[in-house]
């Protein structure tokens, strides 16, 4: 799907290029000479990259990074009140476990369908209509009475909250550049963060005082209350319906608001995708294309780095979803000090993530800076931004090779985790690992998300999806698989088993490295986006 809308004039991601300017110079040396074309020109090639000012755009980025809480509530606030709800409920702390695989099974379909329609009907809209699916689960969770009705409906939770995360990071790359997006990808992944931290704990309070249900009481007030402010704040940003942010979108897709959060031009409006105004290729290319995060799943220069990050990401998921009953059972915790324990995966969430963000922004200057000196070497002034536009900039380098540093710590974090709890060591060995675990676990997250978003801007919340679907996918099987591995070979044997996934995906980073950049210039000069 393309980017801009044809109506728009075209933006430049990296600013403008200079050779625009030099095409325009006969124009100007000759007076004889029409000019009538060098204004539109010239327009379009000073065209910002965004038209919504600094503090616009972060308005817009805590909207999308507190949408994004909601997923990480969700799935965490429920951990610690994991051995409660199985004997209120009258069944096995195992069957309970199912719902955390039921979730994310569903977090890995669900953004497949709501970011191939935000790319289409706009991130507005869409984000509206999951959080009206999430609060009409929580109101359901909270007056369950059966096992099966708390497996349905944590499902249809998942399918509200999950896919806020796919949204988000694709209004961040309808308004931010490659050079400023890593840093803002990490205020993002905050929103991730926030509940890992503080979700635990109060899961745990609520299990002990109020009773399980109120963790959904709660859930539904605060997801109500943040559907109104969503309403009345948040502007759409879709890049093919308000181009770079001038355009003002269909009436349907407007905030009450509209003229104080967005810098619309109001006399051209868009009109909704699916109305006559549209040409016959604007409507092929409207289309919504529900295959398109399962394609970008399966190309060749990204299925290398999603089944690394599947990998890692389902070993951590591991950890979190049996962290509340090994405690329990082999240190004699109670639902309020097993909330409290996972208060160092939080910390190492917020860590890592915040960290992670600051230094990607600056190893891709830096890069873009020895490729920029590289290419004026050979007397291309403007070969910096060619090259990216072009795929010759080496994305995969300035993104993915801290990598190297992050899986180690990862490894050493999950033997560490797995062998303590298997000795039945002191209690504060294994959650220091948790918090170190958590750090590295993030940031190679935080690196593989925005390298998808920068390699597939006109898709960005399919990227996501992608990711989405894949990490969820194998996390669902290690969540579900991990307790009857522990009851069968030990703690430490079974989480060796994935460690050992761990250490030769990263080979998988190695190729990505050495043959992503010919992959994706490939794909481009095709026109796939």
């Amino acid at each position: 799907m393309s980017q801009t809308s044809p109506a728009t004039p075209r933006t430049h991601e990296h600013g403008p290029p200079k050779a625009a300017a030099t095409n325009l110079e006969p124009a100007h040396s000759t007076q004889n000479e029409p000019v009538i074309q060098s204004p539109p020109a010239t327009a379009a090639a000073t065209a910002p990259y965004s038209s919504f000012s600094k503090k616009q755009k972060h308005l817009i980025i805590a909207l999308a990074s507190i949408s994004a809480t909601f997923s990480g509530f969700a799935s965490n606030i429920y951990f610690p009140a994991i051995p409660t709800i199985a004997a209120s409920l009258g069944t096995t702390e195992a069957n309970i476990n199912l719902t955390v695989t039921g979730y994310m099974v569903f977090q890995a379909i669900s953004p497949t369908f709501w970011g191939a329609v935000s790319d289409v009907y706009g991130r507005r809209l869409t984000l509206l209509c999951t959080f009206i699916v999430f609060l009409s689960a929580c109101i359901g969770l909270a007056l369950s009475n059966h096992f099966y009705q708390l497996l349905i409906l944590r499902c249809l939770q998942s399918t509200g909250s999950a896919s806020t995360i796919a949204i988000g990071s694709g209004v961040i790359g309808d308004i931010t550049t490659r050079e400023e997006r890593g840093g803002y990808m990490g205020v993002f992944q905050t929103g991730l963060l926030a509940p890992l931290a503080i979700g635990p704990v109060l899961g745990g309070i609520f299990a002990d005082t109020l009773g399980w249900r109120s963790i959904f009481w709660f859930l539904t007030i605060y997801s109500g209350v943040y559907l109104i402010i969503l309403v009345l704040f948040l502007p759409e940003t879709l890049r093919s319906i308000v181009g770079n942010g001038s355009r003002l979108p269909y009436k349907q897709a407007r905030t009450p608001f509209e003229k104080y959060i967005a810098n619309r031009d109001q006399d051209q409006p868009s009109p909704p995708p699916t109305s006559g105004g549209h040409r016959n290729n604007e409507k092929k290319e409207l289309k919504i294309d529900f295959m398109a995060p399962i394609r970008i799943l399966f190309q060749k220069e990204v299925i290398c780095v999603l089944i690394f990050l599947s990998v890692h990401y389902a070993t951590w998921q591991m950890t979190l979803t049996i962290q509340s009953t090994l405690f329990s059972q082999i240190y004699g915790l109670a639902d309020i000090q097993i909330g409290l324990t996972f208060l160092a995966n939080g910390a190492g969430c917020m860590i890592g993530t915040l960290s992670t963000g600051k230094i990607l922004d600056r190893d891709y200057k830096k890069i873009q800076r020895s490729f920029a000196q590289g290419s004026n070497l050979s007397g291309d002034a403007n070969a910096n931004h060619k090259g990216e536009r072009e795929g010759e900039f080496p994305i995969e380098k300035a993104r993915l090779r801290t990598l190297y540093l992050w899986a180690p710590i990862q490894w050493s974090s999950i033997i560490i985790f797995a062998w303590t709890i298997d000795k039945h060591s002191h209690i504060s060995i294994p959650i220091i690992a948790s918090f170190t675990l958590a750090w590295s676990a993030m940031s190679i997250q935080s690196v593989i998300s925005t390298f998808l978003v920068d390699i597939f801007p006109g898709n960005s919340a399919s990227a996501t999806a992608a990711l989405n679907l894949g990490r969820c996918l194998v996390g669902a099987l290690a969540t579900g698989t991990i307790e009857p591995s522990i009851r069968g070979i030990g703690v430490g044997a079974s989480f060796m088993i994935w460690l050992a996934g761990m250490v030769l995906s990263m080979g998988l980073v190695g190729v990505q490295m050495r043959f992503g950049p010919s992959w994706r210039k490939k794909r481009e000069e095709g026109g796939d986006r």
